[in-house]
């Protein structure tokens, strides 16, 4: 059997251990110390001014479209874009805060919007913002949707949650938006077991941030700020602070058993993505050489960060085909994310409004991926090659 992953964490043994002896000895596991800890070192990984860490990649979504709400940057009824190819958590927030979700097309051969996707929709919609899903470890061409956004006053968010490490000759993805978020979710990159960050060069924008985080009120800002903040509203005193909200929050706060394994799997990272882009163009080989399969282009990328390894078949029977191959061999597989979001029931039932959308259709009928990690062996390498030799 080949899972889609294998432990919970790189080195899971030392770390088990030496998560135990921390908790023994800490006197305090709500978020604290070690979290700022972690925020500050993966910010400096990420090149980022700030990162606000919360309890989940979701969460951060969330509290990134609620924070541009509360700011006034977002206003009910506003048009929000989003990768038609994405996770739940990166569309459901924008319903959430009572925006209209607009889905853009995504390109197979990148899994990703392309610049041509965003702009043969914002010929027909204006938006005011674009809230893109860099899919599976792959991105669209950034710099480009960057422009386009700049050019057209879009505010461009990022979900990078499953692309984290991943890297362009103009940057890290996650650093293109107004802010971008990370998840830390057991089978992610790096594991915190629950866990996400949400990161900005934008000083008001990581202030609110850390607001939203907790239920509206300022504990976990710097001094500067709560001075600024008290002033506003005429709190008097600390004893009045400590239970003064400021504006719409929610409880998404991580605990210091999230900061401390995150710094533990942070050292680890760089060698983590080595490994996997090393997977992936090994197993790559033998989808060149299949005429059943449609080849990724990557060639964009200068880092290549891969999530799991995707399988993009010509046609939806030679797909069926392989998936039984797949799982005959013992492979865990899954869809490609959870494929054009527009045909997931609660989308019906909330939005309802259909759009063309070819691209992400091809995807979600011939598309389906099984995992990529550090632990798979020389064995498990040999035995995916195999799976993606010609359906005889």
């Amino acid at each position: 059997m080949i899972p889609l992953m294998k432990s919970t964490f790189l080195n899971e043994y030392e770390t088990k251990n030496a998560l135990a002896e921390f908790i023994i000895r800490s006197d305090r596991l709500s978020m604290g110390t070690k979290c700022g800890e972690f925020e500050k070192k993966f910010a400096k990984f990420q090149k980022v001014k700030h990162a606000a860490l919360f309890n989940s990649g979701g969460s951060a979504n969330l509290a990134i479209l609620q924070a541009l709400k509360n700011l006034g940057r977002l206003r009910e009824g506003d048009k929000v874009g989003f990768s038609a190819l994405t996770w739940s958590t990166n569309i459901m927030p924008i319903l959430q805060m009572g925006l209209i979700p607009v889905p853009i097309d995504c390109t197979p051969r990148t899994l990703n919007v392309m610049s041509p996707n965003l702009l043969e929709r914002i010929k027909e919609i204006e938006l005011k913002a674009f809230f893109i899903t860099n899919a599976l470890g792959f991105t669209g061409d950034l710099e480009e949707i960057q422009n386009i956004c700049h050019a057209n006053e879009i505010i461009l968010i990022e979900d990078n949650c499953e692309s984290l490490g991943t890297e362009l000759p103009s940057g890290k993805a996650g650093n293109f938006g107004i802010a971008a978020s990370s998840s830390f979710f057991v089978a992610h990159h790096m594991s915190t077991i629950e866990g996400g960050m949400a990161h900005t060069n934008d000083d008001e924008l990581d202030e609110m941030l850390r607001i939203v985080r907790a239920n509206g009120w300022d504990r976990n800002l710097t001094s500067e700020q709560q001075y600024k903040w008290r002033r506003k509203y005429s709190i008097q005193n600390e004893f009045e602070a400590k239970y003064t909200f400021y504006d719409l929050g929610y409880n998404l706060r991580p605990t210091e058993i999230t900061g401390f394994l995150g710094i533990n799997q942070l050292r680890l990272l760089e060698e983590n993505i080595k490994i996997r882009q090393n997977n992936f163009l090994l197993l790559e080989k033998g989808v060149l050489q299949n005429p059943d399969l449609i080849p990724f282009d990557h060639s964009h990328i200068t880092v290549f960060s891969s999530f799991s390894f995707p399988i993009l078949c010509k046609t939806p029977e030679l797909r069926d085909r392989y998936l039984g191959q797949f799982s005959g061999a013992g492979v865990e597989i899954r869809p490609m994310i959870a494929g054009n979001i527009l045909r997931q029931p609660f989308y019906a039932k909330y939005v309802g409004e259909n759009y063309e959308l070819p691209g992400t259709d091809f995807i979600h009928n011939c598309g389906f991926y099984c995992g990529n990690y550090p632990e798979l062996t020389d064995v498990d390498l040999e035995t995916l090659s195999s799976c993606l030799k010609k359906y005889v």
